[in-house]
């Protein structure tokens, strides 16, 4: 695993955003009532947005724009576009996108890993720098907790679980996290095959 997530935190922002690309694009088209339910980062280095656009308005989007392919009868449609000021300070720090969620009027609900301090507080800046009114409401470090995982088995399963790896459906896969982490999709693998097991040793002791 890199060394720059090391001390990697988990943070939540509250940003007033009022120049969301995807929500320009879409506006332009002449679509209405637009809620954004989900932000992504993508690994070609897009943005995803989970746009709820009503079934109708959804059947009038470019397919250019469309990231998954629409199920017919969903409201809701992933579209992929390069990323707004938010996006791109959040994602040009090192950090990973795990999601957003529209509130009301312009305001993003942001969630996100950062692998230090220093650069939560660099992405908080340059926000701040470019007018954006943000309210950081919530931030968590990794720290290690009973010892049954080694200290880099038990920072891979923090990082995955605040990411989304583990919820259903899948926030990350496999392949995205270890592309974030620096590392190998196989290495990635081995460290939480061996970590489940130290879990469920651990879990089961009694009955070994």
């Amino acid at each position: 695993m890199t060394s720059t997530w090391r001390e990697p935190y988990h943070v939540v922002l509250e940003v007033e955003n009022k120049q969301c690309k995807m929500v320009k694009k879409l506006t332009t088209l002449g679509l209405t009532h637009l809620k954004v339910v989900d932000v992504r980062s993508s690994t070609k280095g897009a943005v995803r947005h989970l746009m709820d656009l009503g079934e109708e308005q959804a059947k009038k989007v470019p397919k250019s724009l469309v990231a998954h392919k629409r199920v017919e009868g969903k409201t809701a449609v992933w579209l992929e576009s390069e990323g707004c000021e938010v996006c791109n300070a959040i994602l040009g720090h090192d950090a990973f996108l795990v999601s957003g969620k529209s509130l009301e009027d312009n305001l993003i609900l942001y969630s996100f890993m950062v692998p230090t301090f220093e650069a939560y507080q660099a992405i908080l800046a340059e926000l701040e720098k470019t007018g954006h009114k943000v309210n950081v409401r919530k931030i968590g470090k990794f720290e290690q907790q009973i010892g049954v995982l080694t200290e880099n088995q038990e920072r891979i399963f923090w990082l995955a679980l605040k990411s989304g790896f583990f919820d259903y459906p899948r926030q990350i896969d496999m392949t995205e996290l270890s592309k974030k982490l620096g590392i190998s999709t196989a290495t990635l693998s081995e460290i939480m095959r061996r970590g489940t097991r130290r879990l469920l040793e651990h879990y089961f002791r009694q009955e070994l």
